[in-house]
C-alpha cells in the first residue's frame, strides 16, 4: 500500500513588527492576545516570524490600534 503524502507545515520565516510595536505601546503579550481573541502561544510564534493566517493578522493589527488599511505597518511586504 503507498504512503499518503503528509502536506508539509508551512515554516516560512515571516518579517513583521508586531513585537515592536506591541513593546511601544507597553503592551504584554498576554494582553495582546485577549485583546486580539488569540492565544499568547499564537503572539509568540508571529513575533517569532512563523506565517500566520490572514483572519490572525487581522486580528492582531486591530487590537494593535491600527486600520485594517495600515496592514503594512504591522505586516511589511517582503
Amino acid at each position: 500500500m503507498a504512503e499518503v503524502a503528509k502536506p508539509k507545515k508551512d515554516t516560512r520565516l515571516v518579517k513583521n513588527n508586531v513585537q515592536k510595536i506591541r513593546e511601544e505601546q507597553l503592551m504584554s503579550k498576554a494582553e495582546l492576545a485577549r485583546k486580539a481573541g488569540l492565544s499568547a502561544l499564537t503572539i509568540d510564534r508571529v513575533e517569532g516570524g512563523m506565517s500566520c493566517r490572514m483572519d490572525t493578522m487581522r486580528k492582531i493589527i486591530l487590537a494593535l490600534g491600527f486600520k485594517l488599511s495600515e496592514k503594512e505597518k504591522v505586516f511589511p511586504e517582503e
